[in-house]
């Protein structure tokens, strides 16, 4: 895999410390990471933490005066080799579903011209709603790819599909899509 290039989009949600956990992963298979880290995900994990674990600048602003006099969200959605969104919340997958792209994660996601990876996490009644399941078809009627989400304890004490799926089987999946 070395050469290979993955963006990774982190939401929102505490399955946000998991996508640390995958960035490890992926670097052990010798997949290099740039991150794109939403307003949420922020609240969950750091942009250092991001940063020294990927060895690259994490990037979190569509308005940011550096990196957009070079058109960043363009270049950053079109530098990897595939877009992969872990935690994919219900809504970050709602914008895409519907071509809302209000910040740098969602303009990005709609400016790629790169395959679409998506590890959703989310309560199991939100991952259940008719709502996130329709986004969910249309996401996959125009080619975006999934690795399910997990049975499980969710942190609010539920339990049911919903949990992020382990980042051991999100890196596999990356793996199969970049082969």
């Amino acid at each position: 895999m070395t050469g290979k290039r993955i963006l990774l989009i982190i939401g929102g949600g505490i399955a946000a410390y998991k996508s640390l956990e995958l960035i490890r992963e992926l670097k052990r298979r010798s997949v290099g990471t740039r991150a794109i880290l939403t307003e949420a995900g922020k609240k969950f994990v750091t942009p250092m933490s991001v940063a020294a674990l990927s060895g690259e600048k994490v990037h979190d602003d569509l308005f940011s005066l550096t990196d957009e006099v070079e058109m960043g969200h363009i270049e950053l959605s079109r530098s990897a080799d595939l877009v992969v969104v872990a935690p994919a919340t219900a809504d970050l997958m709602a914008r895409h579903a519907h071509g809302i792209c209000d910040d740098l994660a969602t303009t990005a996601l709609l400016a790629t011209d790169k395959p679409v990876l998506m590890a959703p996490a989310m309560n199991v009644r939100m991952w259940q709603h008719p709502a996130t399941q329709a986004n969910l078809e249309l996401l996959r009627s125009r080619g975006v790819s999934f690795v399910d989400p997990d049975d499980g304890e969710m942190a609010c004490g539920e339990f049911g599909p919903g949990r992020l799926a382990e980042p051991v089987r999100i890196a596999d999946a990356i793996e199969a899509a970049l082969t």
